[in-house]
């Protein structure tokens, strides 16, 4: 049902065209005001995601994205997207970025209906959340669209967040449209746009992204997720959204399952993303919470042998003791009740271990500079293999500045990544390198030096087996 038609969601054709993506060369500014839609004020949209594969989401929680199941793969682990959020400008130096570390599709999903999905970031956003609907009551009047897709049918997407209001389409009305709208699905499909003459909607690369009203309580709340339509803003032919409040416990259930739902009483856990430690080295990792009423009351399940969590503060301290990977489940309790968890992967190395071994300290890359990232191998015989693995995740606007180097303990130098990809996002790849010749002990560095000025980033982590 959705392809053959504009797939990815019918843009906002509200402002002038800039076909150039968010990391290339900065276009001229848009024009404020085309076809019945505007720029979106910095801070207007703040729970607002670009995803790196093209499509638009919302902050569900500090650590899911809600998004569309077709701008997304299979059920499963993921490092492959990456997040942007907190700017309307996509090249505005202060945005956030973080890359995708699960991402959980609707369970039956075929392409017809159940467009929704959860992308699950590597580490939590501070961030406001988008209320979803729990029923219909807000099916009525307009709604608003946001997204950064493209603002003509078949143009380039956006570099700056746009927004547009569009109103409530009947699914009898929208179903009467025929064509592909006479296949609409009642309750998992909603309909928004201008009839008969078009003019105002979605576009491709708009995908995903929320359309949302006001409550009685002047909050918003999400009613629909770009999901598909017929070309961008043409007469009869509405965009056409996943209904969100028939999917709303779904979406839930499946939110709780990934430990990053908001709970009852609406207390939501932030996800510390996976955390790397060793057999005899202390740690302390907080955690926080937001939503209901503080105090909140911290437990937790799963953690490694040696470590234990403050009842109080939520903070996790203590020295390992057994090595292995841990699936750790943190809850907080608000005082007047509710709760909320989140869990995820702690991973404890043996001292000496030949691997892998994680290095997962973010790393700045300032601009036309080189940085260095250290994993060191003890206790460990031999030589590396022949079909070693380097693991890297670079969060980077421009992979084409990037070089990157495993510096090995005697100074030889193997280049993993030579300025390839043009203006792609990150860095997300395993390579492997024959190291046989080179002694497994010792200190192992990443190198990464950006070559060209403009675009900066940061090392995620990287994982060496040896």
């Amino acid at each position: 049902m959705m392809l053959g038609i504009v797939t990815a969601a019918t843009m906002i054709v509200s402002g002038g065209a800039l076909a150039a993506p968010a990391n290339a060369a900065p276009s001229e500014t848009p024009t404020p005001l085309v076809v019945g839609g505007t720029l979106a004020a910095p801070g207007e949209f703040p729970w607002m995601v670009r995803l790196s594969m093209g499509c638009g989401g919302a902050m569900y929680t500090q650590s899911l994205v809600l998004t569309a199941a077709h701008c997304v793969g299979a059920t499963g682990p993921t490092s492959s997207i990456t997040a942007t959020w907190g700017a309307v400008d996509l090249q505005d130096p202060a945005r956030t970025t973080r890359t995708s570390n699960y991402v959980y599709r609707a369970p039956g999903y075929n392409g017809d209906g159940k467009d929704w999905a959860l992308v699950r970031l590597s580490s939590p956003i501070n961030s406001p959340l988008l209320k979803i609907a729990t029923d219909t009551s807000l099916h009525a009047g307009s709604f608003t669209v946001a997204g950064w897709g493209a603002t003509t049918q078949g143009g380039g997407q956006s570099r700056y967040l746009r927004k547009a209001t569009v109103p409530y389409i009947n699914d009898s009305t929208c179903a009467a449209q025929g064509g592909s709208y006479a296949g609409l699905i009642p309750n998992e499909e909603i309909c928004a746009g201008i009839l008969p003459g078009g003019g105002i909607d979605t576009c491709q690369g708009d995908s995903g992204g929320p359309m949302f009203t006001r409550n009685a309580a002047n909050e918003w709340v999400q009613v629909g997720i770009t999901s598909w339509g017929i070309g961008c803003a043409q007469p009869n032919a509405p965009g056409v959204y996943a209904e969100v409040q028939h999917f709303a416990a779904d979406i839930l259930a499946a939110a709780v399952s990934l430990g990053g739902g908001p709970g009852t009483g609406g207390v939501a856990v932030t996800n510390p993303g996976g955390r790397s430690s060793t057999v005899g080295t202390a740690v302390s990792a907080t955690h926080s919470a937001s939503g209901g009423t503080a105090p909140y009351t911290w437990t937790a399940t799963g953690l490694p042998a040696g470590l234990s969590i403050s009842s109080t503060t939520g903070t996790v301290t203590g020295t390992p003791t057994t090595a292995g990977s841990y699936s750790v489940t943190v809850t907080a309790t608000a005082a007047a009740g509710g709760s909320g968890s989140t869990s995820y992967t702690w991973t404890v190395n043996p001292v000496g271990g030949c691997g892998p071994i994680t290095n997962g300290t973010d790393l700045t890359i300032p601009d036309v500079s080189t940085v260095e990232s250290a994993i060191t191998v003890s206790g460990c015989a031999g030589n590396a293999s022949s079909s070693s693995t380097v693991e890297v995740h670079i969060v980077h606007t421009y992979k084409g500045d990037l070089v990157v180097t495993l510096v090995a303990p005697d100074g030889s130098l193997y280049t993993l990544h030579n300025r390839t990809g043009g203006s792609a996002d990150n860095i997300d790849t395993t390579y492997t390198v024959n190291l046989s010749s080179e002694a497994r002990n010792g200190t192992w560095k990443l190198r990464v030096r950006d070559a060209a000025a403009a675009d900066v980033g940061y090392l995620n982590s990287w994982t060496l087996r040896l």
